[in-house]
């Protein structure tokens, strides 16, 4: 099938790396499915970070199925790397986990309570089903199954007969290595999630190098399953491998050509599976731009097993904003499952694709998540009177559908901000809510909550897990009589134009145009001057006047916007409140 060229008026990034992928592919397997790969390593929370590594190659493999052509997206499942460390604040986990360090992450207890049957399995899941509301369709390959059942035997084999090989490209780096620098650690809400973290490159040597010599592959021990063996002999013809392992002593004498227990070391693994599967696109993390880097080194080495390295850029990391406090009780980093809970897929598909792979972002669990919407709405409303720009319009189309069709979306999706409000004021009471809904559009009312699922959802849970208690909104159950009392003509002025108002006003609009046109009535300007129009003293007369109304609603100098406030308290509650 021949390439499907984009303009340049309209490509986006997305589209420049479909077509040099099928290109690419044409050239090195033509007629055969395209070949794009990720790789995730479950020894813990797979984070939001990770998730670049699998939302870059999935976008492109996206496109290239929307032109026609047979994609496989595959993500390796590194479950098979060994158990490092036990991670910090994960629930049912203690240092008594440290006993394992050195075994494959599927050799690993699951956490306390858990359903699932190991430590991989475990974190695997949660990935597993935010993939899949995020509409990403790929084929996981498990590495556990894939060396414990003897797929890459030969590979293996291979790899042995070509160590001096191996071992003379490795060494090129390995008088290179900067100098470790004290990584300050930051605060989870300002920290970077690097992407590549944790995909089997972190911390591992290279090879087994003992008395025998260099070997690119790690026996685990047969007694107490760990990777802390060294090689001590080889016989290239027969295979006959002997270790010992330096945790409990044990050794034996194995046969390598029936042998099932081990691994190659990473920066052989990694280019042994590009060449095993064909890859024609996998991105990697910045990190792997340094000298030495498993990339770097796996473009060298993949030829040894007679393959090329794939194409694929170099990603940036992706930032949090507004995670402190959930971190602080669960000691972890944020999760795509995390970020679902309170956002749409659409949204986070989005913030994904609007973004090249070298460009970092963040991702906001605070109040900016209410701007991000905003402008998500009024991305979709441009896209719907073909006002967006080409490549906003590219980047829409990719987040709201997949060549397998439309993400499922909230049938009214009401402003994000709107619906924490409401949900805030209400405090868990559907009846409220779809009282309040139902009254931002008089002439097209929400008729069930339903309506607004599962966007409403979604920000009823933010306000429920990021916003702090001491600003939640809690309505007065009396006036403020003090303050009602000390209020001068100009500001009883001001509550009599606004109650005096609301019957004809009562609606999101309305009420919006209303509590804005009040200061400009006092000062003697039409309420529907506009701010050209207006001396800048009507901005501060607002301000003040905003202020009042909160003080006298919620006791505070701010609060969710006023005009969903005065819907959520009702008609008669605002009157008493403000003395009438």
């Amino acid at each position: 099938m021949p390439i499907v060229a984009q303009s340049t008026e309209t490509a986006d990034w997305v589209s420049r790396f479909a077509d040099d992928v099928i290109e690419e592919s044409e050239r090195r397997a033509p007629g055969k499915p395209v070949v794009v790969a990720s790789g995730l390593s479950p020894s813990g929370p797979i984070h939001l970070g990770n998730l670049r590594e699998v939302m870059t190659p999935h976008l492109v493999a996206d496109e290239i199925r929307r032109r026609g052509y047979q994609v496989r997206h595959l993500i390796s499942w590194d479950d098979y790397d060994r158990y490092r460390k036990v991670p910090a604040g994960v629930a049912g986990v203690d240092e008594t986990w440290a006993e394992h360090i050195g075994k494959p992450l599927t050799s690993v207890p699951a956490p306390k309570g858990s359903a699932h049957p190991n430590w991989a399995e475990h974190f695997k899941a949660a990935m597993i089903e935010s993939l899949a509301e995020l509409g990403v369709e790929f084929d996981g390959i498990s590495q556990t199954a894939q060396y414990t059942s003897g797929v890459y035997r030969e590979q293996i084999l291979h790899a042995i007969a070509h160590r001096t090989e191996i071992d003379a490209i490795l060494d090129q780096y390995r008088t290179k290595k900067a100098p470790a620098k004290q990584k300050q650690q930051k605060p989870v809400d300002e920290a970077e999630l690097e992407a590549a973290e944790g995909s089997g490159a972190a911390g591992e040597d290279d090879g087994s190098s003992g008395s025998a010599g260099y070997f690119p592959y790690k026996p685990y021990c047969g007694n107490c399953e760990k990777d802390l063996t060294t090689v001590t002999s080889y016989d290239d013809e027969t295979t006959e491998l002997t270790y010992a392992c330096t945790a409990c002593g044990f050794s034996e004498t194995v046969r390598l050509n029936e042998f099932n227990r081990g691994k190659l070391v990473w920066k052989v693994d990694w280019p042994m599976r590009w060449a095993y599967e064909g890859v024609i696109f996998e991105p990697s993390g910045v990190d792997h731009s340094s000298p030495g880097s498993s990339f770097q080194v796996g473009g060298q080495i993949v030829g040894i097993f007679g393959g090329k390295q794939p194409i694929g850029p170099m990603y940036a990391f992706v930032g949090i904003s507004g995670m402190a406090k959930m971190s602080s009780s669960r000691g972890g980093v944020p999760t795509p499952a995390d970020a679902l809970k309170i956002m749409e897929p659409q949204l986070l598909r989005w913030l994904y694709a609007r973004r090249r792979p070298n460009q970092s972002f963040k991702i906001a669990f605070d109040q900016e998540i209410q701007r991000l919407y905003d402008e998500w709405d009024k991305l979709d409303a441009k896209v719907a009177d073909g006002s967006a720009l080409p490549a906003d319009v590219a980047a829409h189309s990719r987040a709201v559908r997949t060549a397998g069709g439309e993400l499922p979306k909230t049938p009214r999706p009401l402003p994000y901000r709107t619906l924490a409000s409401v949900a805030d004021i209400t405090a868990g009471h559907e009846d409220q809510a779809l009282r309040i809904l139902s009254e931002l559009d008089p002439a097209n009312p929400l008729g069930s909550l339903d309506e607004a699922r599962p966007r409403y959802d979604k920000a009823e849970a933010w306000i429920n897990t990021h916003v702090p208690a001491d600003q939640r909104t809690i309505v007065r159950d009396e006036p403020d009589a003090d303050l009602l009392k000390s209020l001068d003509e100009a500001s009883q002025q001001s509550l009599r134009l606004l109650t005096e108002g609301l019957a004809d006003h009562w609606s999101l609009d309305g009420l919006t145009h209303l509590v804005y046109g009040v200061p400009k009535v006092q000062a003697g300007f039409p309420a529907d001057a506009t701010p050209k129009e207006l001396p800048p003293e009507i901005k501060t007369a607002q301000r003040t006047f905003f202020a009042l109304l909160y003080h006298l609603l919620v006791g505070r100098d701010t609060g969710p916007r006023l005009p969903t406030l005065l819907l959520a308290v009702g008609q008669e509650r605002v009157r008493a409140l403000l003395g009438e």
